[in-house]
């Protein structure tokens, strides 16, 4: 974080300096706020669904009593009742005046309650007439032990779902005492209603954050609701989840306390009464989300809000950044173009002779004093390398050319002496070949091919003066003869070879061979089958050759060599170029020379 605000732009610094101290505040301010806000409609909520459900409960009471009050009325019809508890069928003339009076009167008390769909007599009568819906045999009733939970309960029970039409139907029932009657099962009386009458206005609601639902008490998987409300249609398959988990939670002892399940990634809210007549909990549900839709919607609102400011504070910054440091991108261009190069990258300012201008103009003033003194250093700097380096390279052509010649001469004067012989000539031949070469000196480089001829008339030399029979293999494309190379770079490492790989007059294979290295380096190895170089000293000229010692290379009794190869290479080429050595005493010895490979690609050789 450090070093990403170190190389921001001074914009992007304030910008983010601005919304710390203004932005960040008003996001926490704002969040809290709406924090606060949630927690007031969370209670506002469960005060409003308290009153809700509670309001539910009374209503569903009131519509209990009305039909209490619709089977009372039943009851006070004596002369039905007792008619349906004798023999029916002894006289039809009285059964008639039973349907016409009795029976109507009965018919008009169901037909006077909207609410109420049927109401039976369950009678255990043999002679009973089942010719009316109202009137049934005992048998008929399911489950027919049923009148002892009945007399348990006092007499009266209701059932959310009634044995009949169960699904949709609620049910009031009540036992028929008669005196005299004892002996027999008592008579039930069975007042129904439809859920969909007996709810009406209660569970109809499509609309609103609470989502009313009448649960069995003791069944979990029944219960009455509307399928219409969207709370229903948005649960969609979890709703039998949510009833599950609420209903486990139900407690007659803890009513006013609200119930909070998670079902799936949803929260919900759950607040109940229990109605004990019907053995049921009118349940109010409401959804988390639904609740907080409000709170939630203004988290996003402070959120444009906030972007949409730090976007207006992020524009006037940069307006004003750029207007105050125009002049200090021109100084930020002049050091890019500097930085690749462009030394005379100088910055107009502008000023007069005698005009100071403020802190930037001091800065560009500076600035372009300080190019002046880097053009004037790096020109004095440049001058004394190429000094350097022309008295460094004179030094070495002048070391090997005079020591070259003094051992050639003196050898031809001996020879001479000693044998008087004509194959003197073919030496003479051979040795103005590499005088000619070392003295003409029109450039520091010269093609490979020129380089390889004078090191065979070196080898043709050296045969003839001391009678060996050295063989020179050099088998290069023609691609690789025409490339430029340091003159006498190869010279001095075949004549080290020629004179410390076998004993005087002995044989000799010296091979040159050329390769290139991953496209960059072009590798001259030079190898011969001789006794190899003495461990100790290996080890020490490849120290020198890898910079780890400062220890001079002595290769020769002369002191030429090496050494001076390896400086001329790295005095053209750079520290990557140079030599390497590798030696296996009574095996061989491998000199590689590397070089920059700046040719095309020589056709896979």
């Amino acid at each position: 974080m450090r070093k990403l605000y170190r190389n921001s732009r001074i914009s992007h610094k304030l910008f983010f300096a601005f919304s710390i101290v203004i932005a960040i505040p008003a996001i926490v301010v704002s969040f809290l706020f709406i924090r606060i806000q949630e927690k007031q409609l969370y209670k506002d909520a469960m005060t409003t669904g308290s009153s809700h459900v509670s309001r539910l409960a009374e209503k569903l009471r009131s519509r209990m009593d009305t039909i209490e009050n619709a089977s009372s009325t039943a009851l006070t019809q004596k002369a039905f009742v007792d008619f349906i508890h004798t023999n029916m069928r002894e006289d039809g003339l009285r059964l008639v005046k039973f349907k016409q009076n009795q029976f109507e009167q009965m018919h008009n008390i169901i037909q006077s309650h909207e609410m109420i769909s049927e109401l039976s007599f369950y009678v255990d009568n043999p002679n009973l007439y089942e010719i009316w819906p109202e009137i049934y045999h005992y048998d008929k009733f399911k489950p027919q032990d049923y009148w002892v939970t009945l007399r348990d309960e006092g007499g009266a029970a209701y059932r959310l779902f009634a044995f009949k039409n169960g699904e949709h139907t609620l049910s009031y029932y009540r036992l028929v005492r008669l005196p005299g009657q004892q002996h027999k099962r008592p008579s039930i009386m069975e007042v129904r209603a439809k859920h969909s009458v007996f709810f009406s206005n209660l569970l109809e609601e499509t609309g609103g954050d609470f989502f009313s639902v009448v649960m069995d008490g003791t069944n979990p998987t029944r219960y009455v609701y509307n399928p219409k409300h969207m709370f229903s249609r948005n649960a969609g398959e979890d709703l039998k989840d949510i009833f599950g988990s609420i209903h486990e939670q139900l407690d007659v002892l803890q009513q006013k306390s609200p119930i909070k399940v998670n079902v799936g990634d949803h929260t919900y809210y759950a607040l109940y009464r229990y109605i004990a007549p019907l053995n049921a909990y009118v349940v109010d549900i409401a959804s988390h989300q639904a609740l907080m839709k409000g709170p939630r919607s203004w988290y996003v609102f402070v959120v444009a809000i906030t972007l949409g400011v730090l976007l207006l504070i992020m524009l006037l910054l940069s307006h004003t950044t750029r207007r105050i440091f125009r002049r200090l991108d021109s100084v930020l261009f002049s050091m890019r173009k500097v930085r690749r190069g462009q030394l005379d990258a100088k910055i107009d300012t502008g000023l007069g002779d005698h005009e100071r201008g403020d802190e930037i103009d001091e800065v560009a003033v500076n600035y372009n004093k300080m190019l002046d003194e880097v053009k004037q250093l790096m020109t004095q700097v440049v001058d004394k390398q190429l000094i350097a380096k022309n008295a460094q390279l004179h030094s070495l052509h002048s070391q090997i050319n005079s020591h070259f010649l003094y051992n050639a001469l003196e050898s031809i004067r001996m020879k001479a002496v000693v044998q008087r012989q004509p194959a003197i000539a073919d030496a003479l031949v051979s040795l103005g070949s590499l005088l000619r070469y070392s003295m003409k000196w029109r450039s520091d480089t010269v093609a490979l091919s020129e380089e390889l001829a004078n090191i065979q008339s070196y080898i043709q030399f050296i045969n003839f003066m001391e009678g060996g029979s050295i063989v020179l293999t050099a088998d290069l494309p023609q691609e690789v003869l025409r490339y430029a190379i340091p003159k006498m770079c190869m010279q001095p490492i075949v004549e080290n070879a020629v004179h410390h790989a076998a004993p005087l007059g002995d044989s000799v294979n010296i091979q040159i061979t050329v390769m290139v290295e991953d496209d960059s380096m072009l590798l001259i190895e030079i190898r011969d089958n001789g006794v190899g170089v003495d461990p100790q000293m290996l080890t020490s000229l490849q120290a020198v050759l890898r910079g780890d010692s400062n220890s001079p290379i002595v290769t020769s009794k002369s002191g030429l060599g090496l050494e001076n190869v390896r400086k001329r290479l790295q005095l053209h080429y750079g520290e990557g170029c140079g030599l390497w050595i590798d030696s296996e005493q009574g095996s061989y010895t491998c000199v590689t020379i590397r070089l920059p490979w700046e040719n095309v690609n020589l056709g896979g050789w």
